[in-house]
């Protein structure tokens, strides 16, 4: 009969074998302060944000919503009137054409920034280090001049007369005597002209941006490409692109947002003109304030473009997230 198993013997003064102890109750304290620690790395931040965002925003909310005029602005004294200001611009005829004007120039704006910008960043991988060093500083240099100076440099380079656009356009004897020719007078031309600036001011963050997320991609994905006989076109399909997309919707978020409150270069070239063609929701709630003295009606329209747009921002996140989960 074999012999039951016995138990090793103990050694003297050894404690019998116990399970692990819970954390003991000192742990509670390190670990509540790695849960607190990104919060308060964040809070300077906020406090920031909602110093120079926040109050701001409350205090545009409180005058949409009062009867404030060229009077509150001398007695420091207004009327609440609740949603009449809202009810105002929700009835008035230029809303819908306002909004259709601003979302087709956002539209176009985002589209060629990140259209060009996109090319940009391809031609800085293809070419040497000296051209993409010359291509980088061209693109800096475009971005860090301030919008109001490059809007009146614009303005100079169309200018009828003494315009450098039209003698150039003349000189190629292809659109006939364009040196009299005002661009900013037309409803079309003014646009392009607009569109033209400021794409060439956003196309620099653009480029420079897909241009680090292209070289984060590896070579090896393209020699493989190559191998299984796949061109330039299919590359860019098949590598390109799907390791690109993160950053290709960030750099379309941040663009709508940019673009859909133009101001300075439409209020400087056009100021909403020529018969109010170029009058985007920007230059409306500026003009219907300002103009018109009618503060709440132009804060409550900043307020009702604020709300549309984080509604359309805030859709285009969820987008980005989700493809960021996906990938």
């Amino acid at each position: 009969m074999n012999a039951l198993p016995t138990q090793a013997p103990r050694r003297q003064g050894t404690p019998p074998h116990q399970p692990a102890a819970p954390d003991a109750p000192g742990a509670a304290g390190p670990r509540r302060r790695r849960q607190i620690q990104p919060y308060v790395l964040l809070l300077p931040a906020i406090v920031l944000l909602a110093a120079v965002v926040g109050y701001p925003l409350v205090r545009l909310g409180v005058i949409s919503t009062q009867g404030f005029g060229l009077r509150t602005l001398i007695t420091g004294r207004a009327t609440s009137v609740g949603g009449a200001n809202y009810t105002a611009i929700l009835h008035d005829s230029q809303l819908f054409p306002v909004l259709v004007r601003t979302v087709v120039f956002a539209a176009t704006l985002v589209a060629g920034t990140v259209v060009i910008g996109f090319g940009a960043a391809l031609m800085m991988v293809a070419v040497g280090r000296r051209l993409r060093v010359a291509m980088m500083l061209a693109l800096l240099g475009a971005w860090a001049m301030p919008t109001v100076a490059s809007t009146l440099v614009w303005q100079w380079l169309f200018q009828p007369t003494y315009g450098v656009i039209n003698w150039l356009l003349t000189q190629l004897h292809v659109f006939g005597d364009l040196r009299q020719h005002d661009f900013l007078a037309g409803t079309t031309s003014g646009f392009v002209v607009v569109w033209l600036l400021v794409v060439w001011i956003s196309v620099p963050f653009v480029a420079l941006t897909l241009y680090a997320g292209l070289s984060q991609i590896p070579g090896d994905y393209y020699e493989a490409a190559a191998i299984d006989g796949a061109g330039y076109l299919r590359q860019l399909r098949t590598v390109t692109l799907p390791f690109l997309r993160p950053v290709l919707m960030l750099v379309t978020v941040l663009s709508v947002i940019w673009d859909f409150n133009v101001f300075n270069q439409i209020w400087i070239l056009t100021k909403g003109g020529p018969d109010g063609a170029t009058t985007t929701i920007a230059i409306w709630s500026f003009t219907k304030a300002f103009a018109s003295q009618s503060y709440g009606q132009g804060a409550a329209i900043a307020v009702f473009s604020v709300v549309l747009l984080a509604v359309l921002v805030g859709w285009w996140v969820r987008r980005l997230v989700v493809s960021g989960e996906e990938s």
